[in-house]
Parts: structure tokens; C-alpha cells; sequence
């Protein structure tokens, strides 16, 4: 079986409310959207979502990158699903100038490779979860019927913040993640009052999104250490993560990365450079599934752990993906994702993947990535269209 046809959207998604961190605020969002058709009629959607200052992308450099590579050369008759799983990780997209971390396609990489995995899996009847199983065996597969998303509370602060701590708090939910370093707010009076309203056996962590500098990340960090966080998350920008290596031993919290983690190169020097505890792997930013299963083996390789991560305004595409991640890899330290309905106008699927009390959701059932994408719903959202092949 082939691939006929392949064709990509900028879709623009609206947010039922404004998410804020040190970094950015967002009210909509612009995503990738491929889809695969098979010679057989069969269907496959991925999604991306580019992010300048997490990747160098674009919503405009991702849908030149698959219009400028060889997708056609490359696309084989695969005789099985696994077979399709080894072709489609050595798929390569045009070559990018000054990318030397390797990551500055991984949005459209995503979108192009969970598309092929969604028609795959479908026309082969496997779930895209067998990924794991076919791909990772040894190192990470461990099925579940059930997946626990953490939550996150972003800007919120005085009233709004204690409020969001006991909404989370009698929803049920046991880990919950805290956007720090915003300009204007106090981490520690925030910090503490959340943690005092959702009590002491919560799991609580905080992303500073890059906020802070090598000179106050060690005092940013002592202040907020006596409310038990068991994480802080990308506390410096990019450029000055190898700092971390000396930070770390002082503060005694563990450090994940995430801006500095979209690839193997970045893992490889993390590793080298002894400037993290933990990985956040989020498919758009790491390139896709497959990739992201990789960057588990090396951490787990190297006795570092990881968490699934998600981005601001994934529909129900990477929520499904997510899912199937989720509910297919062992030892995930934390996972996000799943907000479908509680964040998205669109979530672009005809079944609602958001996550119910305490967090918990349904491990997915079906072919591919288990889920129908409702075409009114594109529609209504999408901004353009190009057809890459066929």
C-alpha cells in the first residue's frame, strides 16, 4: 500500500481563555495539519504546532519545509506496519541552514510522521501504541488501560490563583504544575498559597519558561523550595542552560529541560553537560512519536527521567497521540495534555479526548490514532491549504 495523496492545512484555533507564561501570551493558536490518503482510500491526520521561540518555526517555514523535501522519493510500498514504522523513521525533510541542534523542522516532521502513522496504523488495524511495542520493546513499553494527566496553574494570581488551587484540588487531581517568573507577580506568595489550598500531598512543580538569569536562579529556586516542589522546569533561557551543571548540586531540586530539549543533539549534550535531572517530551517539539520514544531510551540510558509534555492549543490530533504515548511508555514521570475542551474552541475530532475527574482518561481503542476529525469542524478553521502530493 501507498501513499496517494498528502495535503496540509494552517489551521487557526481559538482559546476559550488567554494562557500567559514568562514567555508568551496566547489567545489563538496557528497549527499543522497533514493528511495522508492511501492508494486504498484510507485516511491519516497528524498535527504540529510551530513555535518560534521554542524551535526557529513557523507556521509559514513549516509548510515550505514539506513542500521543499522529497516526499515522494521516499514514500515506499510498505508490506506491514512495522516495516512502515523503520521507513518512517528515516524519512527525511529538506535540509535547514543553521540548524544545529536539529530541530528546527520537528513541527512539520510531526504533523507529516503522526499522519502516516494514523493511516498506517489504520490500513495494517494497528494502534498507533504499538509503536511503542514494535519500536521500544525492551526499554519502555508497559500498556495501560488508564492514563492520570497532571494540571497547571498559568497567570492566575490573588483571588484567581487560590480559587484555580481548589478547583484542582476537588477535581482530584494529584499533580499540578505552577507557571513562575511572570513579570509583575510574586512567586512566593503565589507558591505558597497555592500549595497551602491544595494541601501537602499534592504534587506541586514550576516552569519558569525561561524567566530567570544565572544571576538570582539559585535564590528564585531557595525561595520556593521550602513549598516541596519536586521539579522546576526550564528555569534559564536556552542559551545559558549549561550554567545548570553548578546550579543543580546547589539547590537540590531537579531540573527538567524543555526549550533546551527539542532533539537528540540537545539530549546528547544535556547528558554531557550534566545540566538536568528530567526531559519534557512533547511530540510537536521533539518531531513526532518515534523521536520522542527515543529521547525516553537515552534518558532512561543515562538514569535521567522524563515527562509528556503538551503545547498550548493541540486539538484533539495530538491529544490522541499524546494518549497513545501516554498509555503505551513506562515510568512517565509527569503528563500533560488532553485539554481539549477545557482550553480549545475547536478540538477538531467528532469524540471529545479531554480528561475527566482526577485527571484520568481512557487509554484509545481502534486502528491508528483512534480518532474521526469532524470536516466541518477543519473547515471552520482552516486558514489555507496545499496540496504536497497528488
Amino acid at each position: 500500500m501507498r501513499v496517494k495523496e498528502i495535503t496540509a492545512w494552517q489551521v487557526r484555533i481559538p482559546l476559550k481563555k488567554p494562557i500567559q507564561h514568562a514567555s508568551h501570551t496566547r489567545t489563538e493558536t496557528d497549527n499543522l495539519l497533514v493528511r495522508v490518503v492511501l492508494d486504498d482510500g484510507t485516511e491519516g491526520f497528524g498535527e504540529g504546532v510551530p513555535r518560534e521561540y521554542v524551535t526557529g518555526e513557523t507556521i509559514d517555514s513549516a509548510l515550505a519545509l514539506l513542500k521543499q523535501s522529497t516526499l515522494a522519493e521516499q514514500l515506499e510500498e510498505w508490506p506491514t506496519f512495522h516495516a512502515a514504522l523503520t521507513s518512517i523513521e528515516k524519512l527525511r525533510l529538506a535540509p535547514i541552514a543553521d540548524d544545529d541542534r536539529g530541530c528546527k523542522g520537528n513541527a512539520a516532521r510531526c504533523a507529516l510522521e503522526l499522519a502516516l502513522l494514523d493511516a498506517f496504523g489504520k490500513h495494517f488495524n494497528h494502534p498507533v501504541s504499538d509503536v511503542t511495542k514494535l519500536m521500544a520493546h525492551d526499554d519502555l513499553f508497559e500498556p495501560k488501560d488508564y492514563v492520570r494527566y497532571s494540571t497547571a496553574i498559568t497567570s492566575a494570581e490573588g483571588f484567581k490563583a487560590r480559587f484555580a488551587a481548589w478547583k484542582m484540588w476537588i477535581y482530584g487531581f494529584k499533580q499540578l504544575k505552577i507557571k513562575v517568573g511572570i513579570d509583575g507577580q510574586d512567586d512566593v506568595d503565589r507558591v505558597g498559597a497555592i500549595r497551602r489550598r491544595v494541601g501537602r500531598k499534592m504534587d506541586i512543580r514550576i516552569d519558569a519558561n525561561e524567566a530567570w538569569t544565572p544571576d538570582n536562579v539559585r535564590q528564585r529556586i531557595l525561595e520556593l523550595k521550602p513549598f516541596n516542589i519536586s521539579c522546576v522546569e526550564q528555569p534559564v533561557p536556552h542559551e545559558q542552560v549549561a550554567m545548570l551543571r553548578d546550579v543543580r548540586p546547589d539547590v537540590g531540586v531537579p531540573i527538567m529541560l524543555d526549550e533546551s530539549l527539542c532533539s537528540m543533539v540537545d539530549a546528547e549534550r544535556a547528558e554531557d553537560g550534566e545540566t538536568c535531572d528530567l526531559f519534557n517530551l512533547r511530540l510537536s517539539k521533539c518531531g513526532g512519536f518515534i523521536a520522542s520514544l527515543r529521547l525516553a531510551q537515552h534518558a532512561k540510558r543515562h538514569g535521567l527521567g522524563y515527562q509528556l509534555g503538551c503545547q498550548v492549543g493541540e486539538t484533539a490530533i495530538l491529544s490522541a497521540a499524546g494518549r497513545h504515548f501516554a498509555a503505551s511508555v513506562k515510568d512517565i514521570r509527569y503528563t500533560e495534555g488532553s485539554y481539549d475542551n477545557h482550553l480549545v474552541c475547536e478540538a477538531l475530532a467528532t469524540t471529545d479526548l479531554t480528561f475527566g475527574w482526577g485527571g484520568w482518561a481512557p487509554a484509545l481503542e481502534g486502528p491508528g490514532l483512534g480518532i474521526t476529525i469532524d470536516p466541518k469542524a477543519l473547515e471552520r478553521v482552516a486558514v489555507r491549504k496545499e496540496v504536497l502530493l497528488g
